[in-house]
């Protein structure tokens, strides 16, 4: 599909390009390993090699292609020590910004509404959790109110999307038990329990990264 200036309006074709390749590497489209040169996407999109290398290099930044010397880059290929990294990465910053909630005994709307839509799913694993999901955690991070803490963890967010996918692709995970497990976390934080809250925070994230490992047979 030809992308231009005219049919993106002010969206950038670069941007538009990342945002087309980011879609289909979390949807699976694009499978793990698969080589993305230049040449590649400039002719899958019908754009420039220059903004073809620029959209690849965005990807490059936020975790869902690697480039090695003297080899294509390629989508990130999943396995145990990243998902572990990633998994962890969450946790600690996850934890710091419970804490701070707690001490506040503040609970976030967007995490209590995030949570309510899961809670409404069916019973069962179901992949349509992620989004939910994501938002929930997301607004604990921005419940902080600092700016670069929301950045720093945006900067994983790709990775961690990539991660959750996974899990729920797999179906690793039963929706009502996410929900009451996010429940718990925000209970502990309207009673100002942070390191409660953090614990709790820490069983589940590890839950899922436990499954996901043992699911990758490593």
């Amino acid at each position: 599909m030809t992308l231009s200036d005219a049919s993106l309006g002010v969206v950038g074709i670069v941007d538009a390009v990342t945002r087309r390749l980011r879609v289909q590497i979390l949807a699976g489209d694009i499978a793990a390993g698969t080589a993305l040169t230049e040449a590649k996407v400039s002719e899958m999109f019908g754009v420039a090699r220059p903004s073809a290398k620029a959209a690849i290099e965005q990807l490059v930044a936020s975790g869902l292609v690697v480039r090695t010397a003297h080899r294509s880059a390629r989508v990130v290929a999943i396995d145990a020590a990243m998902v572990r990294d990633v998994y962890r990465t969450r946790t600690r910053l996850e934890s710091a910004a419970l804490r701070e909630l707690a001490a506040m005994k503040r609970v976030p709307l967007d995490a209590a509404a995030a949570n309510a839509e899961i809670l409404a799913m069916p019973q069962g694993p179901d992949p349509a959790t992620v989004g939910p999901d994501l938002r929930f955690h997301t607004a604990l991070i921005d419940a902080v109110g600092s700016e670069r803490t929301s950045r720093m963890y945006r900067s994983v967010l790709d990775e961690v999307r990539l991660c959750m996918a996974q899990v729920q692709g797999r179906r690793l995970l039963d929706a009502q038990v996410i929900s009451a497990q996010h429940a718990e976390i925000l209970d502990a934080v309207a009673a100002g329990d942070g390191d409660h809250a953090a614990a709790l925070l820490a069983a589940h994230l590890g839950s899922a990264e436990e499954r996901l490992v043992e699911a990758l047979g490593e």
